[in-house]
């Protein structure tokens, strides 16, 4: 088994310009045409009614941590504590409920503070800083 070791211009920090191919020109145009499509042109949040997290629905509550992770306002390990609250299992049947069915509305901010307490009373500080850092960003809006 031959390994090679000759460096790669994929791996290097530069690369000849000059010589692009046409796929490269190809895919740096889609590439930018994507991004210009993915790019919110202004912020409309200031005109948005701020959201009420003490009556809404887990579909509302998904797509809500959907879109802020979408704009990058939320990362991947902010989301977790918001996407544990969409969770619903059933008791009759042990399976999950589909969340675009399930019209109930809940009052995520409660949900947050007895989660909050039942991490403390289990010693689980990590898992209670998280639920706290989501119960303050919903208390602030949004």
């Amino acid at each position: 088994m031959k390994i090679d070791t000759a460096a790669s211009y994929l791996f290097s920090g530069t690369r000849n310009v000059a010589n692009k191919g046409a796929g490269t020109q190809e895919f740096e145009a889609m590439l930018s045409a994507k991004t210009a499509d993915t790019q919110a042109p202004t912020d409309d949040s200031a005109d948005a009614e701020p959201l009420d997290f003490t009556c809404m629905t887990r579909q509302d509550l998904f797509d809500w941590m959907n879109e802020q992770l979408r704009s990058g306002k939320m990362s991947f390990e902010e989301s977790s504590p918001f996407l544990g609250m969409t969770m619903k299992i059933s008791a009759a049947t042990g399976e999950p409920v589909d969340m675009a069915t399930d019209t109930s509305r809940i009052d995520f901010t409660d949900k947050a503070r007895q989660g909050i307490e039942f991490y403390e009373a289990h010693f689980d500080y990590a898992s209670a800083d998280a639920l706290q850092a989501a119960l303050d960003r919903m208390l602030a809006g949004g």
